[in-house]
């Protein structure tokens, strides 16, 4: 980052600045995503965002080592007290939060002190990705499925509102916890919770969050949000902005909010779907005449290569061990190594559309969830979708319909994350495009997360992982 580009972002945020004191902003949340999915932050006055954009805020690399329970780990590259970086808030998407009033927010992109771009900055790394794809003619464009599980808020009232009053884990929520109790996808739940569901509308909405659709999901009360597809770096950002929308009208009404792949061991978990559409050159690959489905050669390679190092990409979509308490055959989760036409067990489902929307057709990828850290996820698939366009991968094999569990013959995707990092490891292409840093940083972290919670059953894993996401 040169002078002249700190100047243009000084100038800038004076005018931002203006506009959030205009409307009640009385302080800026600048927040970064972990390697172990959880979003961090920064938080300073209104009134400081000129300098926070101009010279950034200070931050430990260390942070890129963090597992999900706040322990540290170290990695050839990260760990230890040494260092500084600097957080620069993308002032494109400094947001005024509709439900924490006196709030706004801004994601950030990360540098050292000298001004270069950080190495293991999941932001930049997830931009890089999809400049490296525009690089090619190939326009990305993503959005996600976001589950969670709101449950009545029975901690301690004297609890000071940090989260973190010790008994966070102690119980698992009875069936009269869980808000929203009538039938899985039942308007009966709407009804129960439509002032909850209102208000996320309303704030999604003032936040500028295209919302698709909100809808009760399966389990006792879950729910889901998809929002509008966008370009991989913003369609990250949006995930992040939903989920702490979510945690702050949850709290307004008296709920508390889960993300976590398992609430409850044998109960349907929370996944985190990721849908994606290529065009090359302006052309929407989904809507190729001459195709099988549609698909355009290189839409068809692209979901191959992706569909081929599936196996590797579950250690950065299902990055937790409690990730595989969810990943269950016949349960929608997407287990297996296969792909259907809008078949929901296959791990990639091709979504046809409708026929005359010339924009329609996408895919989605089914065995990802919250822990994610979705600037990763969405690099690491862009990575792997270009190796096989770039190296001439096979393009998809012959679909599966039905239940692929009932075949017999399909390829069951890694079923921990041990296993799933094997694949990660293994796998060159995408360790070239993380970079050293950045993927020795996420290696370290899954082996500590793999360590910490190896000796666990699945009630114990669910409880223990319950709040951190």
């Amino acid at each position: 980052m040169d002078a002249e580009e700190r100047e243009q972002r000084r100038l800038t945020a004076r005018q931002d600045v203006a506009r959030l004191t205009a409307e009640g902003v009385r302080a800026v949340a600048v927040s970064w995503v972990d390697n172990a999915g959880i979003s961090r932050a920064k938080t300073v006055p209104a009134a400081r965002l000129v300098d926070a954009a101009h010279r950034g805020i200070g931050m430990s690399p260390v942070f890129d080592v963090f597992t999900s329970d706040d322990a540290i780990t170290t990695s050839e590259h990260i760990g230890g007290p040494d260092g500084d970086l600097r957080l620069f808030p993308d002032l494109d998407r400094l947001t005024v939060l509709a439900a924490r009033p006196g709030w706004a927010w801004a994601p950030a992109d990360r540098y050292d002190q000298q001004g270069r771009p950080h190495p293991a900055c999941q932001r930049q790394f997830a931009r890089r990705m999809a400049e490296r794809a525009a690089g090619h003619g190939l326009e990305l464009r993503m959005g996600f499925e976001t589950e969670w599980t709101v449950v009545r808020d029975s901690r301690d009232s004297r609890d000071d509102g940090d989260g973190n009053d010790g008994n966070d884990n102690e119980t698992t929520p009875r069936t009269g916890d869980f808000a929203g109790r009538g039938p899985a996808y039942g308007l009966t739940r709407v009804t129960e919770l439509s002032a909850y569901l209102l208000a996320l509308h309303d704030a999604l909405d003032a936040q500028r969050v295209e919302v698709l659709q909100i809808h009760p999901e399966y389990a006792p009360g879950q729910f889901e949000v998809s929002t509008a597809p966008a370009d991989p770096v913003r369609a990250a950002d949006d995930l992040v902005l939903v989920r702490e929308t979510v945690r702050a009208v949850s709290a307004a009404h008296g709920l508390r909010a889960s993300f976590a792949p398992a609430v409850v061991a044998g109960q349907v978990g929370n996944g985190c779907h990721l849908h994606l559409s290529l065009r090359e050159h302006g052309h929407n690959l989904h809507r190729d005449p001459t195709g099988r489905y549609g698909l355009a050669a290189t839409a068809d390679t692209f979901l191959g290569a992706v569909l081929d190092a599936l196996p590797a990409l579950c250690a950065i979509g299902a990055p937790s061990p409690a990730s595989y308490l969810r990943l269950v055959p016949s349960h929608w989760a997407g287990v297996h190594r296969c792909w259907g036409v809008e078949n929901r067990e296959a791990a990639l489902r091709l979504v046809l559309g409708e026929p005359d929307d010339p924009d329609g057709g996408h895919a989605e990828l089914k065995p990802f969830d919250a822990a994610a850290n979705p600037y990763l996820l969405t690099g690491a698939v862009i990575a792997a979708g270009l190796r096989g366009v770039l190296d001439g991968g096979p393009a998809l094999p012959g679909p599966v319909t039905g239940d692929p569990a009932g075949r017999g013959d399909q390829e069951r995707l890694p079923t921990s994350l041990s296993e799933a990092l094997g694949h990660f490891v293994r796998d060159d292409a995408l360790r070239e495009a993380l970079g050293e840093e950045l993927w020795g940083a996420i290696v370290a972290v899954r082996r500590a997360e793999s360590g910490a919670l190896a000796e666990l059953g699945p009630g114990e894993l669910a409880e223990a992982t319950r709040w951190r996401w």
